[in-house]
């Protein structure tokens, strides 16, 4: 089980196009289910920038989820106005000391202004480690527009050194909070 996470991670990273759209069927599936609620019609769908600024030709994987989760019925439109102006180091490959914290993130962030006002946007992301990067940027479109209601979904989550998986599939909800000047996953 472990082998097979890590080759859906990697296949989501390299954005391959036979999976992506695999992978938003599976989440409108469990959007009937246990994400019952979670998406809606009208909902605006970010997605989160990784973690250096983006560059026409790369492909970007929340993007490219983003736009297969739109595909499949899961939110009103995408928009990615939200955007990294200076490169941070990858979480998932930085020593620890290294780590980007909250503050550099949103530092790093910035959000065009659209047309019309959002009024609920829900923030894609590949992967959530820690969720620094999805609660800074939470902090920088809430900041960018006050009215709306902001959620975040990450298609995978980090289980930390955990033995092992025993199921690939583990749908959950919870918060990011900030608590001791980091951020911390709950559950």
């Amino acid at each position: 089980m472990c082998e097979l996470s890590r080759l859906l991670r990697e296949r989501l990273k390299a954005c391959d196009a036979r999976f992506m759209p695999k992978y938003a069927l599976r989440v409108r599936e469990q959007a009937r289910r246990s994400l019952a609620g979670f998406f809606g019609a009208t909902d605006v769908l970010v997605p989160v920038p990784g973690s250096a600024p983006h560059a026409a030709e790369r492909l970007w994987a929340a993007e490219e989820l983003t736009a297969a989760l739109i595909n499949e019925g899961l939110g009103g439109a995408a928009w990615s106005g939200l955007r990294r102006v200076h490169a941070v180091h990858k979480s998932a490959t930085a020593p620890p000391g290294e780590r980007p914290t909250v503050d550099l993130h949103y530092d790093s962030f910035r959000v065009e202004q659209p047309e019309v006002q959002p009024g609920n946007i829900v923030l894609i992301d590949d992967v959530v480690t820690k969720g620094r990067t999805l609660l800074a940027a939470a902090w920088r479109v809430q900041e960018a527009f006050p009215c709306a209601q902001v959620r975040a979904f990450a298609l995978l989550r980090t289980m930390g050194r955990v033995c092992g998986i025993r199921q690939l599939l583990d749908p959950c909800q919870g918060e990011i909070r900030w608590r001791r000047g980091d951020a911390h996953r709950c559950p």
